[in-house]
This record gives structure tokens, sequence and C-alpha cells, in this order.
């Protein structure tokens, strides 16, 4: 397995993932088409595809690690690394690239101090960028996990991103008081 994917994320000896595949175990027979299934219950219970799933799921199915590996890679839904609690996604179409989506990239990157495809020392915000939302009318557009925000400026991207994290700081501090 390419080693620049995986940075310091072993789930070995983890309880919930000797779960995971013990039940996938009882769910899936192990055949070749019940690939992306897996993948997809491995991401959805964990969040990411660590490498030991990804061993595991070729041993389970009898493929080649490269093959599961490669299938992971394809398919943009899968990540290898864990994302934060709000995932944000910038396009990087046409009519958002025209609007200012690479000025707001590079500024909520410079805020966050993280780049595209990695996520904040606080586990908070992963930024990612997309191809196309399909909503260029409201160009430059970002999204943050479900919730759609169209033409946006810096400040008003940066108001987003302080309303999320002052939201947050004060559920940690009243989950600390109860």
């Amino acid at each position: 397995m390419e080693q620049a994917i995986y940075q310091e994320q072993s789930v070995e000896g983890m309880p919930e993932v000797e779960d995971l595949f013990n039940e996938m175990r009882k769910e899936f027979k192990g055949m070749a088409n019940e690939l992306i299934p897996m993948l997809q219950r491995v991401q959805r219970m964990l969040g990411f595809l660590p490498e030991q799933a990804l061993l595991e799921i070729a041993r389970l199915t009898g493929l080649s690690t490269a093959r599961v590996y490669g299938t992971a890679t394809f398919y943009a839904q899968f990540r290898f690394q864990p994302a934060g609690k709000y995932i944000i996604r910038v396009c990087r179409g046409t009519a958002c690239h025209v609007k200012g989506s690479d000025r707001l990239l590079d500024t909520i990157e410079e805020y966050l101090q993280v780049a595209p495809g990695q996520m904040t020392p606080d586990g908070l915000f992963t930024i990612e960028t997309v191809a196309c939302f399909g909503s260029c009318a409201l160009a430059p557009v970002m999204v943050i996990n479900d919730s759609v925000y169209g033409s946006l400026n810096r400040s008003r991207a940066l108001k987003l991103l302080d309303e999320i994290r002052v939201r947050e700081e004060a559920n940690i501090k009243n989950l600390s008081l109860s």
C-alpha cells in the first residue's frame, strides 16, 4: 500500500473494528461483488478506510490488496484519513472559479492552516474540493456537511466557520458543566 496516504492511523486492537468485521463476516458472503458495499460499511462506521481494514476486506473477499486499494482510490466517496466533524467542500467548477472560489479556498486554507484533504488538529474541520455542485447560479458555492452556502465572499465564509467554532466551544463548555 502507498505509505503516503496513511499517517499514524492504526486501528489495531480497537474493539469497534473487530466488532465491525465480526458483523461483516455474518452479513457478507465474501464475494467480489460485495467489495464496494464492504468499503462503504467500513467508512460509514469508522469515518475512513484504514489500511488494516483494506487488508481484511481483501482477505475476506479473496481479492488482491491491489484490487481493493485500486477500487477504493478510484471512487471519490472513499477517504483514507479521518475527517473532521465538519467537512467543508469548496466548488472548483467554472462558474465558481470565475466568481472567486480559488480566493475563497485560499482564505479558508490560510484561516484553518490546513490544505484540501487535511483535518484541523482539533478534529473540527476538513477541507475538500469538488469539481462542481451543480449550483452555478449561487457561485461561488461552499457546502459544509449538508448545508449549501452560495454567493460567498471571504468574510462571509470566515464568519460561518467562526460561528461553527463558537457553537462547538459552547457545546464543550456545556458538557463539562453537566
